[in-house]
């Protein structure tokens, strides 16, 4: 017994030497090499290790990634990156990396995955049709191919992210914690923004994520699907709650009300949760919305509050010339599109009039993630898109009929809730899939949350898929026979 314990204090001893050496040599080498880079390389190879022992850190380190790492890295072209577009990658690399050491590779099945592997291998498939097919009459910059792969890079980090909490959280207690993490991080953003004086202050360190509709798309979902589902919540956490809630409409719809997106994104979440909350109400408000169309006040009213003939004017009109013209382009190859990012170059190549504007040199975006999509992808593309939308519905409300009121059942509506409010603001922007000219990266830092956050209905998926299959009878070996 006593010699086990001298070569345990041996061992101990080397270890802790060791250790102190190693960091003696990393002080040292700062101290002559000191610089941002290097503090950059030594963090990412330390947040490697960890992240390689325990990958589901990863999730959290990207959604605090794209809420508060406020840092924009150049590629040379038009396009800008930043750190949660390079964590993306990086995690699910890890994550495999991790999945050999152990010798278990799993994917978690479901549905969702079919439309959505053949909408990135129909992406690609319209980027080599496009280049194959390419105009020579269209000029284009030596580095295009390098942005058109950056908009496929958006569509495949999407996913990626989407895939990474379908494998990555467990349990639901993961997917609580992850919940929470961004509720505090993002809700607590959200309540200091709103208080005088602070806004400025708070804007240093956040990132574009906070002025971007889809963020405020899911706050309001998470937050609200938790309150009115989740009635195991203590009263400290209701009442942050309630002041996220409350924070975030007075920026949809006061300090950012002639954001459209903003507001029109944040109605169609609170519509989805009293719809899916209250089914008795559901007939008596589509009678009410009915009643107001036909006096003519609804429409009439979402109007003027909307910006009336002067937003019409300046916004509203113009964007009907720019889907046209986007259209009409693409329709050179509608069935493949005309290639990620390639609608530019084809669209910018004759003047655009819109009422007396001229523009004889334009720079075209269609603000519509819809056309985008058709433009990028072509009908095949689109409909690979809608498809693994209507999926993920379709995962949702099965899952939301199975659950009894609780953490769980708050996620879910909250997450339904949030999918009708993003494809309700994609028809106003590149909100969900950013066009890499337009929204891009810096607003992928948004649209990717949302991506974490549907992730998770695949996790609750297997979790019942495993419950039932536990739950099962054992057939006897006569009945077999």
């Amino acid at each position: 017994m006593l010699t086990t314990l001298r070569n345990r204090s041996r061992a101990s001893n080397l270890t802790a030497a060791l250790v102190a050496l190693l960091v003696l040599a990393l002080a040292f080498l700062l101290g002559r090499l000191a610089s941002p880079t290097w503090l950059a390389l030594i963090a990412g190879g330390i947040g490697g290790v960890v992240l390689l022992a325990w990958p589901a850190l990863g999730l959290f380190a990207l959604v605090l990634a794209a809420l508060v790492a406020p840092l924009e890295i150049g590629t040379g072209t038009e396009v800008t990156i930043n750190p949660v577009t390079l964590l993306v990658p990086a995690v699910a690399a890890l994550w495999l990396l991790d999945g050999v050491r152990r010798r278990e590779l799993r994917f978690a099945p479901s549905p969702v995955n079919r439309p959505l592997l053949l909408f990135l291998g129909a992406n690609l498939l319209s980027l080599l049709v496009g280049r194959a097919t390419w105009d020579p009459m269209v000029p284009v910059k030596d580095n295009f191919l390098l942005v058109q792969l950056a908009q496929w890079a958006i569509f495949a980090f999407s996913a990626l992210a989407f895939w990474l909490t379908a494998n990555l959280a467990e349990d639901e207690k993961t997917l609580w914690r992850l919940t929470a993490c961004f509720l505090l991080v993002g809700g607590g953003v959200a309540v200091l923004r709103a208080w005088p004086g602070l806004s400025g202050l708070v804007g240093r360190f956040t990132t574009a994520a906070f002025i971007r509709a889809p963020f405020w798309v899911l706050l309001a979902a998470l937050a609200g699907g938790q309150l009115l589902w989740n009635r195991r919540l203590s009263l400290p956490w209701r009442l942050f709650l309630g002041a996220v809630l409350l924070a975030t409409l007075a920026y949809a719809f006061v300090e950012q009300r002639e954001a459209v997106s903003n507001w029109v994104g944040v109605a169609a979440v609170a519509g989805a949760l009293v719809w899916l909350r209250w089914p008795r109400w559901r007939w008596p408000i589509v009678a009410i919305i009915a009643v107001l169309i036909a006096l003519g006040i609804l429409f009439p009213t979402i109007y003027q509050f909307a910006g009336g003939d002067a937003e019409w004017q300046g916004s509203g009109g113009s964007r009907l010339a720019l889907i046209e013209r986007v259209v009409g382009v693409t329709l050179r190859n509608p069935l493949t599109g005309l290639g990620p990012a390639a609608y530019r170059p084809y669209a910018n190549m004759t003047p655009l009039q819109y009422g007396r504007a001229y523009w004889t040199n334009p720079v075209i975006n269609s603000h519509n993630n819809y056309v985008d999509l058709f433009a990028h992808g072509g009908l095949l593309g689109l409909g690979l898109f809608l498809w693994f939308m209507a999926e993920v519905a379709w995962l949702a409300w099965r899952l939301r009929r199975r659950l009894r009121p609780g953490l769980v059942a708050g996620y879910v509506n909250g997450m339904l809730a949030a999918w009708a409010g993003v494809m309700v603001v994609m028809l106003l922007l590149d909100w969900f899939l950013p066009f890499v000219y337009n929204v891009g990266f810096p607003g992928f830092q948004a649209s990717v949350l949302v991506w974490l956050f549907l992730g998770g209905l695949v996790v609750l998926e297997n979790q019942v898929n495993v419950a039932r299959a536990h739950a099962a009878p054992e057939v006897p070996e006569n009945v077999k026979k």
